[in-house]
């Protein structure tokens, strides 16, 4: 038993090692690994960290209000006097927090719907499932999101919500498409004959071939996710005063273009890394995985 165990850990180690060396072969891959762990560092110690943490919620110093990026407010300050660039890393928290909770909603519940659509491809359910999700799909996302966002009280729970409800549809038809290829597969059918459950065929033969794709689509989409988050923020749906918020920092400098151009340019520029590198990340994870984006 123990030289089988060891044999596994041997395996493991080396299947890793493989994997890495893949994702190592892109260097922009590496990179955007290097903006997503810096970006998480900074979400869960960059509080700790700033120059001025106190600025990050309420406070008001007029005395340094609107001042330009020097060496004492690298990124400048603001309308209030608060330092933009410790404002920009306190947001940070609660950006990852929102493409984490979205993401991991609405990737099961979509994978799950779209799962047992296409196993069930032909029959009753799927039909029923499927149009769902198609009218959902139908709806642009934007639209949809700050249709849900609009009648709710706007607060970064809410704004979760309403982007979970418009999201879960793309996993639901990208596990229909794979879902639907491996149904009439040999393993398929032989796990049918030997008595399997449609639960066991989900779960332990269909979810590991769909592992992968669904992976890759997770780190992509969570560049998008903050996208949106932002947006509904820019749109003053999402986090609301005191509390740091990229989309709410961008639209209330946008008035002050381009005499205070620090105000608008520095968040923006924020969400951009943040953005390119998931992007790169997923790009990565996909050539390690053999899989292709959706």
């Amino acid at each position: 038993m123990e030289a089988l165990a060891e044999n596994k850990k041997t395996k493991f180690k080396e299947t890793m090692r493989k994997n890495w060396l893949k994702f190592a072969e892109s260097k922009i891959s590496v990179i955007g690994l290097i903006i997503v762990l810096l970006f998480i560092f900074l979400a869960f110690f960059g509080e700790s960290l700033v120059p001025y943490p106190e600025h990050i919620g309420a406070y008001v110093d007029f005395a340094s209000a609107n001042q330009a990026p020097s060496s004492e407010h690298i990124f400048g300050t603001d309308l209030m006097g608060r330092d933009i660039f410790s404002r920009i890393v306190g947001s940070f928290h609660n950006t990852l927090l929102m493409g984490v909770i979205v993401l991991l909603i609405s990737a099961p519940v979509g994978f799950i719907i779209g799962v047992v659509a296409g196993y069930n491809k032909g029959k009753l359910i799927d039909t029923v499932l499927m149009r769902i999700t198609d009218i959902f799909l139908a709806i642009p996302p934007l639209v949809l999101a700050m249709a849900i966002a609009s009648v709710l009280e706007p607060n970064l729970r809410n704004s979760m919500l309403a982007i979970t409800v418009m999201w879960w549809p793309w996993y639901a038809r990208l596990a229909y498409g794979i879902a639907s290829s491996l149904r009439t597969e040999n393993y398929i059918i032989y796990a049918e004959l030997t008595g399997a459950k449609m639960g066991h065929i989900i779960f332990r033969e269909i979810l590991p071939n769909c592992l992968s794709a669904v992976l890759t689509k997770m780190t992509l989409d969570m560049g998008y996710v903050i996208v949106m988050g932002a947006t509904l923020s820019y749109a003053g749906l999402g986090e609301q005063a005191p509390a740091p918020a990229l989309g709410s920092m961008i639209s209330q400098g946008v008035k002050y273009m381009p005499d205070q151009w620090w105000f608008t340019v520095f968040p923006a520029v924020a969400i951009m890394i943040i953005v390119l590198g998931f992007n790169l990340l997923g790009d990565g994870i996909s050539n390690m995985l053999g899989t292709e984006e959706s």
